[in-house]
């Protein structure tokens, strides 16, 4: 089927980022893509107040280095994933702070609804401690891959591409980290089997 002239044609990143050399405002599609994704993802790790700052700095961060990025890889999500991952690491100390705090309140500072009844509310909060503290409990490394998969939804390779690791790092990191996460959650926590 032949696109009608009125169909936009969705330009790759690495063709935005590209054409940023020459005409920086490019590369505002490639923030208008990412920027909630990227944010969702941070702000489930450190906080929404830390998400707005550590999400512009991701941006003004890849616009800097656009010059080096890799053009020969047309999505830049793990790329962007992978600096907000790092600049994460700066603030690693408020996130277990976050998530030792959730896991002792039960309280989520995020302003998703947890559950639609009180007592639903309940057993979501206890949960979320659980949850909680099991992710306090694990290594960087491995808290990163696991959050990577989990919350900013990437694939393996994205996530090795994101952390500059091999696949295979990131296959033993995420089993070890989903171990570690069941062990303390018991048979009942929400982690779901090992994908191959």
């Amino acid at each position: 089927m032949i696109p009608r002239l009125d169909q936009a044609v969705e330009t790759d990143d690495a063709e935005l980022i590209r054409r940023s050399h020459d005409d920086p405002e490019q590369f505002a599609a490639l923030f208008d893509r990412y920027v909630t994704q990227i944010h969702h993802y941070v702000a489930r790790r450190l906080g929404t107040q830390a998400a707005d700052d550590i999400t512009a700095e991701t941006f003004l961060i890849a616009f800097r280095r656009r010059g080096t990025y890799d053009l020969a890889q047309p999505t830049a999500r793990p790329w962007l994933y992978g600096i907000a991952t790092t600049l994460i690491a700066r603030h690693r100390r408020d996130e277990v702070r976050l998530l030792r705090a959730l896991s002792r309140t039960g309280v989520d500072p995020h302003p998703e609804p947890v559950a639609d009844t009180m007592a639903d509310r309940v057993d979501a909060q206890e949960q979320e401690r659980r949850i909680a503290r099991a992710l306090a409990g694990l290594s960087r490394g491995d808290r990163d891959v696991l959050l990577l998969i989990a919350w900013g939804d990437l694939a393996y390779e994205e996530v090795a591409h994101a952390l500059g690791i091999p696949v295979g790092t990131v296959r033993s990191r995420l089993h070890r980290a989903r171990k570690k996460v069941k062990a303390t959650l018991g048979d009942d926590g929400p982690i779901g089997q090992e994908e191959e």
